[in-house]
């Protein structure tokens, strides 16, 4: 991948920073989204970035302020999303539910419409967006888990829409399993290093996946839920 751009949406998270670091050790130029700038400046001095601000909760600026970095990037031929809202409460406060809504849904949305457009003008490139197994079946973080269903469908629409429009477009679905426990939390079983996480999903980027878990074994685990009949899924207990 070396000589060639990268942007990477949502720069504040430590997997995006572990992302970054790995893409600038194979040569390639980046451009960082971040809800906020100033905490990355030193990175942004470390890996000689262009840096731009990220209001995901906005739309238009989304768009706007994602156009500009194209720009000065003079294209890209990757853009990863790694832009998340969670929380849980089970009395549904509308105010949480809406707060993940506007991120997850309204805020990806956004940047994926643009990421896709500039790359349909640029007539290549690869969008891959970090989603979660969450989004395979409801739960307890209602909105969440819904939300990354729709972001699911929403990137198999445009990799449906690349197939019509003949273009080598590659969207890459990197389906997270629980990054808590993913990294460590006294879990051997489930436990995974950023690193080690970063480093699976820029091989599967390479390799043109179009669905990918993280780590390899979240696909176990997600196949085992996904088969569990509705009686059974519908009697786990939360906290």
């Amino acid at each position: 991948m070396s000589n060639l751009s990268a942007i990477i949406v949502g720069a504040n998270s430590a997997l995006s920073q572990q992302l970054a670091q790995q893409l600038h050790q194979q040569g390639i130029t980046l451009g960082l989204m971040a809800a906020d700038p100033n905490a990355l400046q030193p990175l942004q001095q470390q890996l000689g970035c262009k840096l731009v601000g990220l209001d995901i909760r906005d739309p238009q600026q989304c768009q706007q302020s994602f156009s500009e970095l194209w720009q000065q990037l003079d294209g890209a031929a990757l853009v990863i999303i790694n832009t998340a809202a969670t929380g849980l409460d089970l009395e549904l406060p509308w105010s949480l539910e809406q707060s993940i809504i506007d991120v997850n849904v309204q805020g990806f949305a956004a940047i994926a419409n643009v990421a896709f457009k500039q790359m349909v003008q640029q007539q290549y490139g690869q969008i891959g967006c970090f989603t979660s197994i969450a989004g395979e079946r409801g739960g307890p973080q209602v909105a969440f888990h819904a939300s990354k269903a729709f972001q699911q469908n929403y990137l198999q629409g445009l990799r449906l829409h690349a197939q019509r429009l003949k273009l080598p477009i590659t969207i890459t679905d990197l389906r997270l399993g629980y990054l808590d426990k993913m990294q460590g939390r006294g879990n051997r079983l489930w436990a995974a290093s950023l690193e080690k996480i970063a480093g699976q999903a820029l091989h599967g980027l390479q390799r043109g996946k179009s669905q990918l878990y993280l780590t390899k074994r979240w696909r176990l685990a997600a196949a085992i839920s996904n088969a569990l009949p509705e009686f059974i899924y519908n009697r786990r207990r939360y906290k």
